[in-house]
Parts: structure tokens; C-alpha cells; sequence
């Protein structure tokens, strides 16, 4: 696999773009800060964007499904360049418009590249090789993360807020120029007049008839409703500890954990049955939900974020391989599309919920129900496994 240039070229791509988003994400606090007095305001700017993903996602699906996904990785990135020039008339201007066409132009290049970046992965690697990229491609997300935010953070001490854009605009080129170096057989291309009848709407059909699939996607809710609360449970540890030092211990240990986590489930993909590894994640996962109860001690919030953080990185790459696997490849560019926009829209509820929750039962009373919610959730789903003889094979991750 790591001789495969194509293997390379994604990995690089996904820590390049990534350090371009995150620059653009701490320039928008900033500017927002300048510029947006309301903290209502600035969600509801922020919400435009995600709604603009929301809307053009079955079209993404389509197009993904019925083209070159080099083409639409190439022109997403296009699109993401032309979006930071949409934010250069925005700090001119001092104008909040600009800046929500920016993030409406950034959020449908996404819409595009996403489920356009998922669907070449299972073209450039064998079947035993998915694990290790989807594991590393998510590596590669978490690093450009760190590395973006902290570089974020000092570049604005430093130099004006529009430096922060130059360095998007010259990573989207960046990005776009390696793209062009992707070799993909696409030769699947020329059933294309089959592909183009094919609608959104099949998506769910599909879902339906893949129990596996179906299960997998109810799954990914749990740790979506830690990664949903994620910012303001920190904050809101930061202040039960009176402490600011504790915020970042805690971002730094659910990272590291993340990636350990990464690293190491080709090994534990070889020993663990897929089914049983993610009905295992999804129960700790949980269980870690619970640990917010005893969040008051420095100790145990640490462990928290450390034990989850490594659970998350074994369980995404696992359902990403169930989905290239089990998904047939004519549907890989709708079901992407359609996965992203079921996340992006519990994203939102659950960051909405935990404001609510907080305010109302305090971050112990928060947790307490995610981790109910969570446990039943994948007890639920246990027992319906086994009732229906629903079989996750292990062959998803075979050795040969």
C-alpha cells in the first residue's frame, strides 16, 4: 500500500486542506469577534453554511455517482478557492455578507469533496489495505487539526487576520495541484447511463436492504453525541476546575488517543471479529458518556477524553471500511453525500441539546442521559443482531 502514489497524494491532500480549514475556521471567530456582537448571530452565520451542505447534498451524490471523482475532487477544490476570495471582500469591506457567501462557497465544495474523497479510497487500495488508509487518512485529519489551530492562534499575536486567508488560498491551490497527480481507473464510467437514472431517493432502499449498513449508521449517533457537545463539555470543565490549562490537556489527550487509536486497529482488526469490535466501541464509548459524572476530578475528565478519544479512532475507520464494503460502489457517491448530512444535521441538534442541557441538569446530568441513550442504543442493536442473525463478517478486514 505505501508504494500506491495515489495512497500519498490523499494523505497529503487531507493534511493540507486540512490546515487550510482550520485557518479559515479561527480567522472566522476572529472576524466574527470583530464584527458580530450577538453570539445568536453568529450561529445562525454559521448555520448558512451547514444549511448550503444540507441543500446541495443529493446533487453532490449524483454527480459524484455519475462522474470522474478526480474531476469532482479537482473542481471542489476550485470551489474552495474561490470561496477565500469571497472572505478577501469581506475584510475589505468589514461586511458580514461576504463572509457568509464564503461560508456558503466553502461549505458546497465540501459537500462535494467529502463523499467524492470517501468513494476513491476503495478504488486505489485492496480490501485489506482499507482499515490502515481510512485509519491514517483520519490520522492526517487530527494532525493538520492540531498543527492548524495552534498555527492559527500564534499567527493572529502576530500578523493581521487576512494572513490567515493567503495561507487557505495557497493550500486550496496546493491542494489542487495535488489532486492533478491522482491516477484512478475510472473506466466504470462507461455504465454512466445506467448511473444517471439512478436517483437520491434509491439511498434509503439501499440502506434497507443492508442490514449491516443500516445498524452502522444508527451506531455512528453515539460518539456523535460526544463530538456534538465536544467544545462547550471542555469549557464547561475548564470552569468547574477554574482552570484553563485543563482545556488544553484535555484536546491534547483525546488527540493522542485518537491516533493511537488509528495506529493501532490493523493489529487489533486481525484479533477482533469487525462486529464485536464495534458493538465494543460503541458500549465504551458510552460508558465514557457516563464518566462525565465524575468530570469534577481532574483525573478521571483526563482518562474520559483519553479512553475516548482512542475508541473514536478505532471506530471511524471501521465504519468507513463497512461502508466502502458493504455500500455498492454505483451508490458510493449518494450514500456518502447522504451519510455527511445525517451528521451534519445531529451535529447540530446535539450542540443545541448540550447548550440546553447544560443550562437546565448541569454536565453531569448531561451526561448521564448521552451515555443512557448511548448504552441502549447499542444494547438494542446487540440483541437485534443477533434475533435477525444480522452477521458483520470478518472478512470486511481479511489478512489476505
Amino acid at each position: 500500500m505505501w508504494h500506491n502514489r495515489n495512497v500519498w497524494i490523499i494523505l497529503l491532500g487531507e493534511f493540507v486542506v486540512g490546515l487550510g480549514l482550520w485557518a479559515g475556521i479561527i480567522g472566522n471567530l476572529a472576524f466574527m469577534q470583530e464584527v458580530v456582537p450577538s453570539d445568536f448571530h453568529k450561529s445562525l452565520i454559521i448555520a448558512c453554511g451547514i444549511l448550503a451542505g444540507l441543500v446541495v447534498g443529493p446533487l453532490a451524490g449524483r454527480i459524484i455517482d455519475q462522474s470522474k471523482k478526480k474531476t469532482v475532487v479537482q473542481q471542489a477544490s476550485i470551489g474552495r478557492i474561490i470561496s477565500v476570495l469571497f472572505m478577501f471582500m469581506a475584510l475589505y469591506t468589514n461586511s458580514v455578507i461576504w463572509m457568509i457567501l464564503f461560508l456558503i462557497t466553502l461549505q458546497i465544495a465540501a459537500a462535494f469533496y467529502m463523499p467524492a474523497l470517501q468513494s476513491i479510497i476503495p478504488m486505489i487500495v485492496k480490501d485489506k489495505d482499507l482499515i490502515t488508509l481510512n485509519a491514517w487518512q483520519m490520522n492526517a485529519r487530527t494532525i493538520s487539526r492540531i498543527i492548524g489551530t495552534a498555527a492559527a492562534g500564534f499567527m493572529l499575536s502576530f500578523f493581521e487576520l487576512k494572513w490567515l486567508y493567503i495561507i487557505s488560498l495557497i493550500v486550496y491551490m496546493m491542494m489542487f495541484v495535488i489532486t492533478s497527480f491522482l491516477q484512478l481507473d475510472e473506466t466504470s464510467n462507461e455504465s454512466k447511463t445506467n448511473k444517471e437514472k439512478g436517483s437520491f431517493k434509491e439511498v434509503l432502499p439501499m440502506v434497507k436492504e443492508h442490514p449491516i449498513v443500516l445498524m452502522t449508521l444508527v451506531l455512528m449517533l453515539i460518539p456523535t453525541l460526544f463530538l456534538g457537545s465536544f467544545n462547550l463539555v471542555i469549557m464547561k470543565i475548564s470552569e468547574i476546575h477554574q482552570s484553563t490549562t485543563i482545556s488544553g490537556l484535555l484536546y491534547t489527550v483525546e488527540g493522542i488517543g485518537f491516533m493511537l487509536g488509528a495506529t493501532s486497529l490493523k493489529l487489533i482488526t486481525e484479533r477482533v471479529k469487525i462486529g464485536t469490535l464495534l458493538f465494543s466501541l460503541a458500549f465504551i464509548i458510552g460508558s465514557m458518556e457516563l464518566m462525565l459524572l465524575l468530570s469534577d476530578i481532574q483525573f478521571f475528565a483526563l482518562m474520559t477524553f483519553g479512553i475516548f478519544g482512542f475508541s473514536v479512532g478505532c471506530f471511524f475507520p471501521t465504519t468507513m471500511v463497512i461502508f466502502q464494503k458493504q455500500v455498492p460502489k454505483d451508490f458510493h457517491g449518494r450514500f456518502f453525500s447522504f451519510r455527511n448530512m445525517i451528521d451534519s444535521v445531529i451535529f447540530q441538534v446535539v450542540l443545541l441539546s448540550t447548550g440546553m442541557m447544560l443550562d437546565l441538569i448541569g454536565l453531569s446530568g448531561m451526561g448521564l442521559v448521552f451515555g443512557v441513550i448511548s448504552l441502549s442504543l447499542t444494547i438494542s442493536f446487540l440483541l437485534y443482531s443477533k434475533k435477525k442473525n444480522v452477521v458483520m463478517h470478518a472478512h470486511l478486514v481479511s489478512k489476505n
